[in-house]
């Protein structure tokens, strides 16, 4: 085996992430740098999860905000922070559950979904996270109940 050349070609570029992919790992390296932070500085966090919601497009600007408002309702706690582009809200530093818009990775419906830290255990499975493709009262309330409990 020759060691002195590289297993790929010196300037081809990996088509392991798409673009989109590639995208939010830059961002998520900036967000980190922010972390600290926004985890000492609730404003700020606030700040930048209400300026990511403005960028969506409808229908999930609207489901984000009242996202925003259900999770500050339920789980006034939780700090909101962006994580990997996403807005999301954390315990001790720690997502607990964030809002994927559908335009994010251009996929059919949004997502509401739960991280490790959630306290959402039901013996051997329980489901993560949810589609959305709208907003009813009887989908408001079980978020609100799943974000309580997540957090207990």
């Amino acid at each position: 085996m020759n060691q002195g050349k590289s297993a790929t070609a010196i300037g081809k570029t990996s088509k392991a992430f798409t673009d989109e992919e590639r995208a939010a790992m830059k961002e998520r390296a900036r967000e980190l740098k922010a972390g600290a932070r926004a985890d000492k500085d609730k404003a700020e966090g606030e700040s930048a999860v209400i300026a990511k919601i403005a960028e969506m497009q409808e229908p999930d600007r609207a489901m984000g905000k009242r996202l925003h408002a259900i999770i500050n309702a339920s789980a006034p706690a939780l700090s909101p922070r962006l994580w990997y582009g996403m807005p999301a809200y954390a315990k001790d530093g720690k997502v607990v559950c964030f809002f994927q818009s559908a335009q994010k990775f251009n996929t059919r419906y949004a997502t509401f979904g739960f991280s490790d830290a959630a306290n959402l255990d039901e013996g051997a499975m329980w489901p993560t996270s949810f589609a959305l493709k709208g907003l009813t009262t009887a989908e408001e309330a079980k978020i609100g109940a799943l974000v309580k409990k997540a957090v207990s």
